[in-house]
């Protein structure tokens, strides 16, 4: 006769608002009183963990097909269940979900149990009843080998060419190498360009063995271990996810694809640029609804302008505030036909930066693969990127128009 299946209930106060990131941990034990305890420990270790309950023996749990699946499961036993046997339930759900951890507390246990335990893909085993500090401590090991600690909540920039050749994938590249060398930030770059994606080339000659169409097809497994594996390291603080070889493979990557990414890299890196490309699709504006700042690549001439206004014109109408979108003037030069006061006025909107026109050290920078920092530290648009950078550091507030406001006054 089967065992009949636990039923787990979510505990006070876990149907949080805005928790998507948040941890989930189930905890099972026969004995009440050391389930209400647990859980009141969890809760005054981090509110923000979501908690979830079941009393009973783990003989009796099934595969969470009717709850959310945890990201921890913690299995307390009674001293007289504690043999091999009892692990097996646990063996089987980490074949299920192989991105599970697990805790166990046990108040007896012998070396082979130990043993066994490992083997079933046990993290911890911990002594029950539980103290809280003790608790606390393997749930750190724990968050921080899932991924979930620190929690960094960074800041997203998107990077948007107003028309093809506007030099975005090179600012987006070496803004980003600027962000993890000059001001030591842990930063990924995305490469969203789904169909023609290149923005690796401009920071290194490695070939990645995995792309952003491999990530979309294990979205399932999402966490922080396959991101970073899925990542091409350019550098000690700086990882880029590249865009599919096969332009093909673009066509995997979905809107809900990139929701998902977006929501965990925030909290696992200081800032995360986006290189979009210039084609606006349901991709592309899930990726732009997540960001904090949007900068729109241009140079001063009549075609960009053109598509410039049509660009901001799709933005207004997506209703993105103003404080969310920036241009960003490429290649400039002093002196020109057209005045940037005139092309503000067409626009309808001020410039946040313009990058200094240096073909030389930009085209070999381009050519070799190497940033240009790396190689014309000299170079005037190493200094602008330098200034972007630090810009980017002083913002007190990740998120607020206020210190957006304040910066603009400085330019």
């Amino acid at each position: 006769m089967n065992k009949p299946t636990l039923s787990i209930i979510a505990s006070e106060g876990a149907d949080k608002s805005g928790t998507e990131d948040a941890l989930r941990i189930t905890v099972v034990s026969p004995n009440k009183r050391h389930l209400k305890d647990i859980v009141h420990a969890l809760q005054e270790i981090d509110s923000t963990i979501i908690v979830s309950e079941a009393e009973g023996k783990p003989q009796q749990l099934g595969a969470f097909s009717n709850s959310p699946v945890p990201n921890v499961l913690i299995v307390d036993y009674e001293a007289a269940q504690t043999d091999d046997d009892d692990l097996a339930p646990l063996e089987r759900l980490g074949h299920i979900y192989p991105n599970m951890a697990f805790i166990v507390l046990c108040d007896q246990h012998t070396p082979d149990f130990l043993i066994q335990a490992m083997r079933a893909g046990v993290r911890e085993v911990l002594p029950s009843p539980v103290d809280t500090e003790t608790l606390r401590n393997a749930l750190q090991r724990v968050r921080q080998k899932l991924g979930f600690a620190p929690t960094r909540k960074g800041k997203i920039l998107a990077f948007i060419s107003c028309k093809g050749g506007s030099g975005a994938t090179f600012l987006a590249a070496n803004l980003a190498y600027a962000l993890a060398t000059q001001s030591n930030k842990k930063v990924a770059l995305f490469d969203l360009n789904l169909q023609f994606g290149d923005a690796l080339l401009f920071l290194s000659d490695q070939k990645p063995a995995t792309t952003l169409s491999d990530v979309a097809r294990n979205i399932h497994r999402l966490d922080a271990a396959l991101l970073a594996s899925s990542m091409v390291n350019v550098g000690p603080n700086l990882s880029v996810l590249a865009a599919p070889e096969d332009p093909a493979l673009g066509q995997e990557v979905k809107a809900e694809h990139i929701d998902a990414l977006l929501k965990l890299a925030r909290n696992q890196y200081d800032f995360v640029v986006l290189d979009v490309g210039r084609h606006l699709n349901a991709q592309t504006i899930k990726a732009l609804d997540h960001v904090d700042m949007i900068f729109a690549v241009l140079q001063i001439t009549l075609p960009f302008i053109r598509d410039g206004k049509r660009l901001l014109d799709v933005f207004r109408s997506l209703d993105y505030p103003k404080d969310k979108v920036h241009l960003i003037i490429n290649r400039h030069e002093k002196g020109g036909d057209i005045r940037m006061a005139d092309l503000e006025q067409s626009l309808g909107a001020k410039v946040l930066r313009t990058i200094p026109n240096h073909y030389a050290a930009a085209a070999a920078s381009v050519n070799q693969g190497i940033p240009i920092a790396k190689l014309t530290r000299n170079s005037p648009i190493t200094k602008a990127l330098n200034d972007w950078n630090e810009w980017l550091i002083r913002s007190p507030d990740q998120n607020g128009a206020s210190w957006i406001s304040r910066m603009l006054k400085r330019g």
